[in-house]
């Protein structure tokens, strides 16, 4: 299998998205990470961007919220490399009416070999990683074979 290299910045842009009932663990988990996360690029969805504006005291690059087509949003710039690192705090026990819009953004992040956190716990694993200040290169399936097959 042929794998395409694509370079993560040492200055990462990171998409924090939280379903309603996760809201304020991601606001609690980004307060403790805020000396680390100013060094970064935030993107949001809706809600969840204006929260953060209020913790983080900086600027966050804010999306439509998660129904209205924000998972959606983060998920093109995922597909054009404008988006490095998911967080998405997803609530499992609470169906959401979007809920194939959040299936295709993890899956689009698997595609696209982006680290992503889906708990509080392997956000603190991929935020407190050395590779976070540092420039990363990822392997990404080469789909030029997808693209060539015939139909």
């Amino acid at each position: 299998m042929k794998h395409t290299k694509l370079p993560i910045q040492k200055v990462k842009n990171i998409a924090l998205v939280a379903h309603d009932n996760r809201k304020q663990d991601l606001i609690e988990w980004a307060r403790f990470n805020k000396p680390v996360l100013q060094n970064h690029n935030i993107f949001a969805t809706g809600t969840t961007g204006r929260l953060l504006e209020e913790v983080l005291e900086m600027r966050i690059t804010r999306f439509q919220s998660g129904p209205l087509g924000g998972d959606q949003q983060i998920g093109s710039h995922i597909t054009e490399g404008k988006i490095d690192f998911l967080i998405f705090f997803w609530d499992p026990l609470e169906p959401q009416p979007h809920d194939p819009d959040v299936k295709a953004l993890l899956r689009i992040a698997l595609v696209w070999n982006i680290p992503t956190a889906c708990n509080r716990s392997t956000a603190d694993f991929l935020i407190s990683s050395i590779l976070m200040d540092r420039t990363y290169t990822r392997l990404v399936q080469d789909f030029s074979d997808y693209h060539n097959r015939k139909v």
